[in-house]
């Protein structure tokens, strides 16, 4: 598979919210000193890393996701 290609079926509900989240994803893995690679493979990346950034942001948009409930029903 060429760089820069995606296999996952995953896709965002909002498709305007992928540059938010890939933005979310570098201060994630600058938070924990993971270096992203700049041309974008991450093949070469120990899959360790990986897992802990996608863990580190589900934790952060679930924390973001609870602030805006809490601050609706008050």
């Amino acid at each position: 598979m060429a760089s820069g290609q995606n296999r996952s079926s995953n896709s965002l509900v909002v498709p305007q919210a992928s540059q938010a989240l890939d933005q979310l994803k570098y201060e994630v893995a600058q938070e924990l000193g993971i270096q992203i690679p700049q041309d974008g493979y991450y093949g070469n990346m120990v899959t360790r890393d990986t897992g802990t950034i996608g863990g580190n942001i589900t934790r952060r948009l679930v924390q973001i996701a609870e602030q805006q409930l809490a601050g609706q029903f008050k």
